[in-house]
This record gives structure tokens, sequence and C-alpha cells, in this order.
């Protein structure tokens, strides 16, 4: 079992595919370039006085496709995750909107264990990442 499977509701289909589209340590140099290559970077799709964000229909729609998965059996399996869920909705979020920034954090935190000390670049380096950037993370690391 690797890092990737030990993480809730990550299936071993859904980890290749993570795997794979991740290929090396150098091949997306943040967590906003792995979910832009994911399509699950958020893009603005505000009008008039209504401000939303929606997912980036661009990427790697098989990488997409994982996060999906693994966001939906999160939803449905993580008492976490679903708590999170009832408190965004809570704050009038909509479902589209709640499983939007799932996504999102689930990305930032999957590329987070891809680019660990436990995984070496394709040179042999240990990759290094930055500071978090998490604002409101919905499940426990």
């Amino acid at each position: 079992m690797t890092n990737i499977e030990a993480s809730v509701a990550v299936t071993d289909p859904s980890a290749a595919q993570l795997l794979v589209s991740f290929s090396h340590a150098g091949r997306c140099r943040s967590e906003a370039a792995f979910a832009a290559l994911g399509g699950v970077a958020p893009l603005e799709a505000s009008s008039g006085r209504v401000v939303r964000h929606r997912l980036n229909r661009h990427g790697d729609r098989q990488l997409n496709r994982a996060l999906h998965t693994i966001t939906m059996s999160r939803l449905r399996y993580d008492p976490a995750t679903q708590a999170y869920r009832d408190r965004r909705a809570a704050e009038g979020k909509s479902e589209r909107e709640i499983r939007r920034c799932l996504k999102r954090y689930i990305a930032r935190a999957l590329f987070r264990q891809m680019q660990s000390p436990g995984r070496q670049g394709a040179n042999g380096s240990v990759p290094t990442h930055g500071p978090s950037t998490a604002k409101d993370a919905p499940l426990a690391a």
C-alpha cells in the first residue's frame, strides 16, 4: 500500500491514475499547477453582484475522474467530509460548489503526499514544497 492509498477513499485505480498523471516530481511546479492539470483549478464565473467560481474544464480528464471518484467516496463514507459538507451547506453553498471546494482540497492534499520526502524525484533528489495556503481545510491531513 502506498502513501496515497492510505488516504481516505483512494482506491487502487484512482491511486494509479494519480501517479500516472503526476509522472515525476518536476512535472507540476506547484499545487495550483497540479490542480490545473486535473481540471479542478477554480475559475471566476461571477456576473453582476454574484461572486462565484467554477472548475476549469481543461486538463487531464482521467485525473479529473479520479479526483471526482475520491470526492464522491469521501462524501459518502468519511464523517469529517460529511461534517464539512454540512457546514458549507449551512453557509449557503450549493452541492456543486461544495464538491468544487472538496476537489481542490483533495488535489492539494494528494499533491503534497506525492511531493513528500518518502517519494523521490526523477533525478533522485527530494522535492520541496512551499508553505500551506489552505484557508479553509475541510479534512484533517
